[in-house]
């Protein structure tokens, strides 16, 4: 009988920290972006290496203090597909992170899809806007776009302890 009421405890135990890791991870660390903050604004940069803010409607997104990667964002801009191209730096390997379930406008799989189908364009938003951190936009000929961070190579390089590569900033004291 003790053995039976030790197990099930165990398992009670185990269910609640399971439910409650779940909750953190999936929950409990993000929250809506204001677009009225100057943090919530849509940038790009130009080929002139000048972010400019993108004018960007119907803006809604997540963000956590957790990680600089948890952003995401979905707005619609009313700009051409064809001026942006001649107007802002593309980004060269977008790979848009996926965002919890309950963030239902961005759907990372086919806007990644998109991306390498030629059905959607990424351009750069803002490089290093955290040492390693890049926030890249993703925009739809209709004017659909779509906003994440994602870590760079200086990022990857340096996050994993080895040196910054070529050409990347110095890496702020601690990493």
């Amino acid at each position: 009988m003790n053995g039976k009421l030790v197990a099930g405890g165990i398992v009670v135990l185990a269910t609640v920290f399971g439910i409650g890791l779940y909750y953190s991870t999936v929950y409990a660390h993000y929250e809506p972006l204001d677009a009225s903050l100057e943090s919530s604004r849509i940038t790009v940069t130009t080929f002139e290496g000048l972010e400019e803010d993108l004018l960007a409607e119907a803006l809604t997104g997540i963000d956590g203090s957790s990680s600089p990667i948890k952003y995401r964002a979905c707005f619609e801009t009313p700009l051409s597909l064809a001026m942006m191209t001649e107007t802002f730096v593309p980004y060269d390997k977008p790979a848009p992170l996926i965002a919890p379930n309950w963030f239902e406008c961005f759907d990372a799989k086919a806007i990644g899809a998109d991306l390498e189908a030629g059905k959607a364009v990424a351009f750069m938003g803002a490089e290093n806007f955290t040492y390693g951190i890049d926030r890249v936009i993703a925009v739809y000929p209709d004017g659909r776009g779509y906003a994440w961070n994602q870590i760079n190579s200086c990022g990857e390089a340096v996050f994993d302890g080895d040196p910054a590569p070529v050409g990347c900033p110095p890496a702020p004291e601690g990493n």
